[in-house]
């Protein structure tokens, strides 16, 4: 049964499974366009971001580097010296995910017309969804039009001896933890691990991150890792590179974690948290009956529409093209506007600036980690600029040196690279490492995806004196 008692065969144009952040604007966007819309949800509507992922995690980080901030200040830093209120900082963090209840969510799906169908949805051929409720009770959807699919991404935990009784925590734990464990064991290298080793060692934690590989954040520019690294290593953090884990094993329920590391040493913590990587969410979805593999990734091409199909359409992580939720946010739009001109019998534009074309979650995807420096970047590194083929210059810029990040705190540490494409005049990539950073990215984003002419950003002017100078910096010193 639905939340509104609607009956238990019905038919939509739309049908979205997945009712996370993702699902949402998909299923907003076509009840829109005035087609009919349902929308499938098996935990809380709201979604990963919502209870588990971005909005936790932020609230979780955002009193650290506050704080960080204010401690480069004189005048200031005293007053901010001693400890964060852990009680506090959980209390607000639950307080952003409304205690892990959806009503507030639900009223909005209510609000917009789209008819929401408690359960795990399954595909069961073209064009149709088995919905089974909590209850057992089932009821099949028929999609008109389309089957939206976007139900995400889990964590996965690797299969190491012990994992089964060890009870590891995986992202999920980490946001949603009701109280600081004395020591925090985290396996991996990449934006959650160092992410929740920067939020869990400033509200007391002990933290030992261990990582397999030679640094952190191997997909960002090298010095990002770095930065970040360096500042981990001052907060108290034990980082230990090139460091692997061959087995867990938790005695009782209330002991700590054993740790036994690839060279045979032991490390012990109250809780060990695996953010080692993320699977599609498609194991329990009924897509053999579409012939597709369960389990898999779905393969859509830039209208978001699955391969070899007229009717099945893949949003967000689970289309594995970009693992955010704002690139999934952005997909779902252009979904619901291509389905929209489909159902019509429109001509979809395939241009690359065309509402109907996903191009931005190819080399221009924006991302922020939240961590003391903070480390943004946009579209392509160095390195995969070059793999790519294109005949690029790096230009780098200590931001410590821009007259706006000596005023933001005393001893900043930043830096500031853009990637020029030297054939076409303007930039495949940007990364910016340093407090407070993240709000430059968008200007970035904006240069990057619209391929602005390096000839036109020098009539950008930035505002004296702010962070955001660094751009003119940048464009100086790649005239040299």
């Amino acid at each position: 049964m639905t939340d509104s008692g609607t009956p238990q065969h019905t038919e939509y144009d739309v049908v979205v499974i997945g009712a996370g952040p993702v699902g949402e604007n998909a299923a907003d966007r076509t009840q829109a366009a005035g087609l009919s819309t349902a929308i499938v949800e098996s935990e809380l509507v709201g979604g990963e971001c919502s209870y588990w992922a971005c909005m936790p995690s932020k609230a979780l980080l955002k009193p650290v580097l506050t704080q960080a901030d204010a401690r480069r200040l004189p005048g200031l830093a005293p007053a901010v010296s001693g400890p964060l209120d852990a009680a506090a900082v959980l209390a607000r963090r639950d307080s952003f995910t409304s205690h892990w209840k959806d009503d507030s969510q639900v009223e909005w799906v209510n609000s917009v017309g789209v008819a929401l169908h408690r359960g795990t949805g399954r595909l069961a051929g073209p064009r149709t969804v088995t919905v089974t409720a909590p209850d057992g009770t089932e009821t099949t959807l028929g999609a008109r039009q389309a089957v939206v699919v976007a139900t995400g991404s889990r964590a996965v935990l690797p299969g190491l001896p012990g994992m089964d009784t060890a009870r590891p925590w995986t992202s999920r734990e980490a946001t949603s933890a009701q109280s600081v464990p004395a020591r925090l064991a985290i396996v991996g290298g990449g934006v959650v691990a160092v992410e929740m080793a920067t939020a869990w060692q400033a509200l007391g934690s002990r933290v030992t991150l261990l990582v397999r590989g030679a640094g952190l954040l191997e997909r960002m520019e090298p010095f990002a890792g770095e930065l970040v690294a360096q500042r981990l290593g001052e907060a108290g953090v034990d980082l230990r590179l090139r460091t692997s884990v061959a087995e867990v094993s938790r005695d009782s329920e209330d002991g700590p974690v054993t740790l036994t590391l690839g060279d045979g040493g032991t490390l012990q913590a109250e809780e060990v948290l695996f953010a080692t990587g993320r699977a599609p969410r498609t194991e329990d979805l009924g897509l053999e009956t579409v012939g597709l593999e369960p389990g898999t990734w779905l393969d859509a091409d830039d209208s978001c529409r699955v391969k070899g199909t007229d009717w099945l359409y893949a949003v967000g992580d689970v289309n594995h093209r970009a693992l955010l939720t704002h690139q999934g946010k952005y997909q779902a739009r252009i979904a619901g506007a291509v389905i929209a001109a489909r159902a019509q019998d429109a001509d979809v534009d395939a241009s690359p600036w065309s509402p109907h074309q996903a191009t931005a979650d190819h080399a221009a995807v924006p991302q922020v980690v939240f961590t003391d420096p903070e480390a943004t970047s946009v579209g392509l590194t160095l390195a995969e600029a070059r793999a790519a083929g294109h005949r690029v210059r790096a230009v780098d810029q200590d931001l410590g040196s821009v007259a706006g990040a000596a005023l933001y705190g005393d001893d900043y540490t930043g830096r500031a690279r853009m990637v020029v494409d030297e054939d076409h005049g303007f930039l495949r990539g940007v990364t910016f490492v340093g407090p407070g950073v993240s709000e430059l990215l968008h200007s970035a984003t904006v240069a990057v995806a619209g391929e602005v002419p390096l000839d036109r950003l020098w009539h950008a002017v930035p505002a004296y004196p702010t962070i955001s100078e660094v751009w003119l910096r940048l464009l100086e010193a790649y005239r040299g």
